[in-house]
């Protein structure tokens, strides 16, 4: 009888199942909130790069029927391609290029649109209309301007320099190259503009007027105020355009189409030929691995650089 009553006096000492639900919840309630983002992440972001690994370590060829595990083979073929050596050369060469000119002329705009003047927003709304328009429309509009015999550059610089010029700037090594970071830095230097405009404005005025009582010059103030405090977002810019022009495609799709033959081949371009034109997905994962680990470590330098920046 004794044993009954102490397992009575159990079952009414414990939590019905909804109060220790409740109890539960109330321990665990970050986790319950946060856990429906990192589901999210781990099915779209995650998921995907598993998933792309193991491509990259098998055969995934549309025209080889089976996956079998072929190690590094993928790997391999993409190293010994000189295709992809060059697309990488050329899209190393590409993206310091456009950085650098996007970078000066972004500065040299930033610097000009620092003060007020008659017609300031006016000027700013224009140099900022290319941010808005698609990469493919920017291509195209280029590719119309520059394209032999319809375009009209060649006309005006013949009009210019008062001879005839036949420059093919689509086709011919190496304007096409130029042609290619023309509209690359008509397109993105108002990004830079507008990040260091931020930068500029953000600057204290009274260290100005400190430096100009000192007798400071206006080079000299250039390099010891302002490029210090410009530091921070100067690196915040170059790492956002260098991870978005590593990737530059568009524009080379419209533009040139890769050709003549390989020539304008970005990595891009090359991952994109591989794997959707030859159907060698596995080769064109294993490229784009070796691409994201070099990309990687490249903008792990710049981050980490951007971290530490602090105006001195």
């Amino acid at each position: 009888m004794s044993e009954i009553a102490a397992g009575e006096g159990d079952t009414k000492g414990a939590l019905p199942p909804l109060s220790r639900f409740s109890d539960w919840s109330d321990r665990n309630f970050k986790w319950l909130l946060v856990a429906p983002a990192v589901l999210l992440i781990l099915a779209l972001s995650v998921y995907p790069l598993l998933f792309s690994l193991w491509v990259s370590f098998v055969n995934y060829d549309f025209q080889i029927p089976g996956h079998a595990f072929v190690g590094l083979k993928n790997f391999e073929q993409v190293i010994a391609d000189p295709v992809a050596r060059w697309s990488l050369v050329l899209t190393a060469i590409l993206s310091a290029a456009n950085v650098i000119i996007e970078f000066l002329l972004g500065l040299a705009l930033a610097l000009a649109m620092v003060r007020n003047f008659p017609g300031r927003g006016l000027a700013m709304s224009i140099i900022i209309v290319p941010l808005f328009i698609s990469p493919v429309i920017v291509g195209q509009a280029w590719a119309l301007l520059l394209q032999r015999p319809f375009g009209p550059t060649d006309y005006i610089l013949s009009r210019i320099v008062g001879h005839d010029v036949t420059i093919s700037w689509l086709t011919q090594s190496p304007w096409i190259y130029f042609s290619l970071i023309l509209a690359d830095v008509w397109q993105w230097t108002p990004f830079m503009f507008v990040i260091l405009l931020a930068g500029l404005t953000a600057i204290p005025p009274n260290l100005y007027e400190a430096a100009e009582l000192d007798g400071v010059n206006a080079w000299q103030a250039f390099w010891s105020i302002t490029m210090p405090y410009l530091r921070p977002m100067i690196l915040l810019a170059v790492t956002f355009r260098l991870l978005d022009t590593v990737k530059l495609f568009d524009t080379i799709f419209i533009m040139t189409g890769g050709g003549p033959g390989t020539k304008t081949y970005t990595a891009s371009f090359y991952l994109y030929t591989v794997g959707f034109t030859q159907f060698h997905l596995s080769q064109a994962t294993a490229g784009s691995w070796i691409f994201l680990v070099l990309t990687a470590a490249i903008v792990g330098l710049l981050v980490r650089r951007l971290l530490k920046a602090e105006p001195t």
